[in-house]
């Protein structure tokens, strides 16, 4: 009976360390679109297989002394200046526009900005992506979601992985 009651003892901690551990990893496999927007929006990887679909053959993660890290191949993914069509900017006056930063926010709370003329305003916005397949497949190491500036001369400093949120937001009036 004894050896009964320690072997159920262990399962239950096994079970709650388990538990524990789970709550560490990254939660989320929806991408929530915030602040000065019009419809605050949350998208899962096949919400965005709705939007124009961007395919590129490979994207290189160069870190701040130009090193390739890593390399995404045959990726999927939408621009992200299609997502926040979708969520409406507010801009009110004529000028708010130039006043706006678009921020990608991890589960980790890494974050990279983007200024609403980078998006907007520059061929640079043709390459910010948000991408949800490599290879074929669904994501897995990075997070189900991922952004990146395939444009960028050094792509790591705006490389997030596990990407949550995108936030827009007013800097100054």
């Amino acid at each position: 009976m004894l050896n009964i009651s320690r072997a159920l003892l262990l399962i239950a901690a096994i079970t709650m360390a388990g538990a524990a551990f789970a709550a560490d990893e990254p939660a989320t496999d929806r991408l929530a679109i915030s602040g000065a927007v019009e419809h605050a929006l949350t998208f899962s990887a096949d919400d965005l297989r709705q939007l124009p679909l961007q395919e590129v053959n490979e994207v290189r993660i160069l870190n701040h002394k130009g090193d390739v890290v890593s390399a995404l191949k045959n990726v999927k993914g939408v621009r992200l200046r299609d997502i926040l069509d979708k969520a409406v900017i507010k801009a009110p006056e004529h000028n708010d526009v130039k006043k706006m930063v678009i921020i990608a926010t991890a589960s980790d709370d890494y974050k990279a900005v983007f200024s609403w003329n980078e998006i907007y305003n520059s061929p640079l916005g043709d390459g910010v992506l948000v991408i949800f397949e490599a290879d074929g497949k669904a994501l897995e190491d990075e997070g189900p979601l991922v952004t990146v500036s395939t444009m960028d001369i050094r792509t790591g400093s705006r490389h997030v992985k596990w990407l949550t949120g995108i936030e827009v937001r007013k800097i100054t009036e």
